[in-house]
Protein backbone atom coordinates (compact mmCIF):
# COMPACT_ATOMS: atom_id res chain seq x y z
CA UNK A 1 0.00 0.00 0.00
CA UNK A 2 2.75 2.53 0.75
CA UNK A 3 4.06 1.49 -2.49
CA UNK A 4 1.55 3.16 -3.96
CA UNK A 5 1.76 6.57 -1.94
CA UNK A 6 5.39 7.38 -3.44
CA UNK A 7 3.91 8.66 -7.12
CA UNK A 8 1.20 10.84 -5.15
CA UNK A 9 3.89 12.02 -2.65
CA UNK A 10 6.36 12.73 -5.70
CA UNK A 11 3.48 13.98 -7.57
CA UNK A 12 2.35 16.74 -5.04
CA UNK A 13 5.85 17.87 -3.72
CA UNK A 14 6.83 18.51 -7.03
CA UNK A 15 3.88 20.51 -7.57
CA UNK A 16 4.28 22.64 -4.46
CA UNK A 17 8.18 23.56 -5.31
CA UNK A 18 7.10 24.18 -9.37
CA UNK A 19 4.35 26.71 -7.73
CA UNK A 20 6.67 28.29 -5.47
CA UNK A 21 9.62 28.11 -7.32
CA UNK A 22 7.39 29.88 -10.27
CA UNK A 23 6.33 32.55 -7.69
CA UNK A 24 9.35 33.62 -6.81
CA UNK A 25 10.64 37.08 -8.12
CA UNK A 26 13.96 37.48 -5.94
CA UNK A 27 13.87 41.18 -7.38
CA UNK A 28 17.06 40.72 -9.12
CA UNK A 29 18.52 43.22 -12.31
CA UNK A 30 19.94 41.54 -14.93
CA UNK A 31 20.91 42.33 -18.69
CA UNK A 32 18.16 40.44 -20.77
CA UNK A 33 14.37 39.71 -19.96
CA UNK A 34 13.50 37.03 -22.03
CA UNK A 35 9.67 36.78 -22.91
CA UNK A 36 9.06 33.22 -24.20
CA UNK A 37 5.75 33.53 -26.51
CA UNK A 38 2.47 32.20 -26.60
CA UNK A 39 -0.96 32.18 -28.70
CA UNK A 40 -1.51 35.42 -31.46
CA UNK A 41 -5.28 34.92 -31.72
CA UNK A 42 -6.60 34.51 -35.35
CA UNK A 43 -7.32 37.93 -35.65
CA UNK A 44 -3.70 39.04 -34.66
CA UNK A 45 -4.60 40.30 -31.03
CA UNK A 46 -2.09 38.46 -28.43
CA UNK A 47 -3.72 36.37 -25.79
CA UNK A 48 -4.59 37.07 -22.43
CA UNK A 49 -1.89 35.50 -21.45
CA UNK A 50 0.88 36.60 -23.65
CA UNK A 51 -0.24 40.34 -23.30
CA UNK A 52 0.51 39.26 -19.19
CA UNK A 53 3.88 38.09 -20.13
CA UNK A 54 4.78 41.58 -21.91
CA UNK A 55 3.28 43.77 -19.34
CA UNK A 56 5.60 42.23 -16.68
CA UNK A 57 8.36 42.83 -19.04
CA UNK A 58 7.48 46.39 -19.37
CA UNK A 59 7.73 46.34 -15.74
CA UNK A 60 10.82 45.00 -15.37
CA UNK A 61 12.23 47.37 -18.04
CA UNK A 62 10.62 50.57 -16.93
CA UNK A 63 12.02 49.79 -13.11
CA UNK A 64 15.29 49.44 -14.54
CA UNK A 65 15.68 45.72 -13.81
CA UNK A 66 16.84 45.18 -17.54
CA UNK A 67 18.63 46.92 -20.82
CA UNK A 68 16.62 44.80 -22.74
CA UNK A 69 13.80 42.60 -23.37
CA UNK A 70 14.42 39.11 -25.86
CA UNK A 71 10.91 38.45 -27.51
CA UNK A 72 10.79 35.04 -28.46
CA UNK A 73 8.07 32.53 -30.13
CA UNK A 74 7.40 30.72 -33.77
CA UNK A 75 4.55 31.05 -36.46
CA UNK A 76 1.80 29.84 -34.70
CA UNK A 77 -0.92 27.76 -36.44
CA UNK A 78 -3.02 31.62 -36.44
CA UNK A 79 -0.48 32.29 -39.42
CA UNK A 80 1.45 35.08 -37.01
CA UNK A 81 5.00 35.35 -36.16
CA UNK A 82 4.47 35.35 -32.21
CA UNK A 83 7.86 37.76 -31.95
CA UNK A 84 6.82 40.17 -34.60
CA UNK A 85 3.52 40.31 -32.79
CA UNK A 86 5.42 40.62 -29.24
CA UNK A 87 7.41 43.67 -30.71
CA UNK A 88 4.31 45.37 -31.78
CA UNK A 89 3.28 45.38 -28.46
CA UNK A 90 6.30 46.41 -26.38
CA UNK A 91 6.72 49.86 -28.74
CA UNK A 92 2.89 50.46 -28.12
CA UNK A 93 4.20 50.31 -24.68
CA UNK A 94 6.45 52.89 -25.47
CA UNK A 95 9.61 50.49 -25.08
CA UNK A 96 12.34 51.60 -27.76
CA UNK A 97 12.80 49.38 -30.90
CA UNK A 98 16.75 49.62 -30.20
CA UNK A 99 16.03 47.86 -26.88
CA UNK A 100 13.70 44.40 -28.31
CA UNK A 101 15.28 41.58 -29.33
CA UNK A 102 12.92 39.37 -31.48
CA UNK A 103 14.01 35.85 -32.26
CA UNK A 104 11.35 34.00 -34.23
CA UNK A 105 12.76 30.76 -34.11
CA UNK A 106 11.68 30.06 -30.43
CA UNK A 107 8.87 27.23 -31.56
CA UNK A 108 9.63 25.83 -28.07
CA UNK A 109 10.76 26.24 -24.71
CA UNK A 110 13.83 24.54 -26.00
CA UNK A 111 14.82 26.54 -28.68
CA UNK A 112 13.79 29.68 -26.79
CA UNK A 113 16.33 28.27 -23.93
CA UNK A 114 19.12 27.83 -26.89
CA UNK A 115 18.55 30.85 -28.80
CA UNK A 116 18.68 33.00 -26.00
CA UNK A 117 21.99 31.84 -24.90
CA UNK A 118 23.31 32.55 -29.08
CA UNK A 119 22.17 36.31 -28.43
CA UNK A 120 23.32 36.78 -24.84
CA UNK A 121 26.52 35.38 -26.12
CA UNK A 122 26.78 37.26 -29.36
CA UNK A 123 26.05 40.51 -26.74
CA UNK A 124 28.39 39.37 -24.07
CA UNK A 125 25.10 39.42 -21.56
CA UNK A 126 25.81 37.66 -18.50
CA UNK A 127 22.30 37.18 -16.65
CA UNK A 128 18.40 36.87 -17.93
CA UNK A 129 15.42 36.95 -16.15
CA UNK A 130 13.14 34.63 -17.40
CA UNK A 131 9.27 35.83 -18.16
CA UNK A 132 6.55 33.30 -18.52
CA UNK A 133 3.63 31.66 -16.34
CA UNK A 134 4.48 30.64 -12.92
CA UNK A 135 4.20 26.88 -13.40
CA UNK A 136 6.75 27.25 -16.60
CA UNK A 137 9.87 28.96 -14.67
CA UNK A 138 10.96 25.91 -13.25
CA UNK A 139 11.89 23.98 -16.51
CA UNK A 140 13.03 27.20 -17.68
CA UNK A 141 15.52 27.59 -15.61
CA UNK A 142 16.46 23.88 -15.81
CA UNK A 143 17.05 23.90 -19.31
CA UNK A 144 19.33 26.75 -19.31
CA UNK A 145 21.27 25.24 -16.64
CA UNK A 146 21.50 22.38 -18.35
CA UNK A 147 23.42 24.41 -21.17
CA UNK A 148 25.42 25.60 -18.63
CA UNK A 149 23.82 29.01 -18.40
CA UNK A 150 23.36 29.45 -14.59
CA UNK A 151 22.80 33.19 -14.21
CA UNK A 152 18.93 32.81 -14.90
CA UNK A 153 16.11 34.30 -12.42
CA UNK A 154 12.02 34.58 -12.89
CA UNK A 155 9.38 37.11 -13.19
CA UNK A 156 5.70 35.51 -13.52
CA UNK A 157 3.21 38.19 -14.33
CA UNK A 158 0.01 37.53 -11.95
CA UNK A 159 -2.29 36.28 -14.23
CA UNK A 160 -4.07 33.03 -13.43
CA UNK A 161 -6.57 31.13 -14.79
CA UNK A 162 -8.31 27.47 -15.12
CA UNK A 163 -6.10 25.98 -17.31
CA UNK A 164 -3.67 26.74 -14.99
CA UNK A 165 -4.39 23.16 -13.32
CA UNK A 166 -3.55 21.22 -16.16
CA UNK A 167 -0.55 23.37 -17.26
CA UNK A 168 1.28 22.41 -13.39
CA UNK A 169 0.29 18.94 -14.13
CA UNK A 170 1.87 18.83 -17.53
CA UNK A 171 5.12 21.12 -16.13
CA UNK A 172 5.71 18.15 -13.96
CA UNK A 173 5.74 15.75 -16.54
CA UNK A 174 7.96 18.04 -18.71
CA UNK A 175 10.35 18.62 -16.32
CA UNK A 176 11.40 14.97 -16.44
CA UNK A 177 10.97 14.57 -19.49
CA UNK A 178 12.72 17.29 -21.34
CA UNK A 179 16.40 16.88 -20.08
Amino acid sequence: MFILLIPVFWLSAHTVYIIADGMKDKGEKADLAVVLGNKVNEDGTLSERLRARLDQSVVLYNSGRVKKILVSGGLGKEGYWEGDKMKEFLEIKHIPKENIIVDNKGNNTEMTVENTIRICDSLHFRNVISVSQYYHQTRIKKLFMNRHFYTVESSSPNYFEIRDFYSVFREVIAYYWNQ
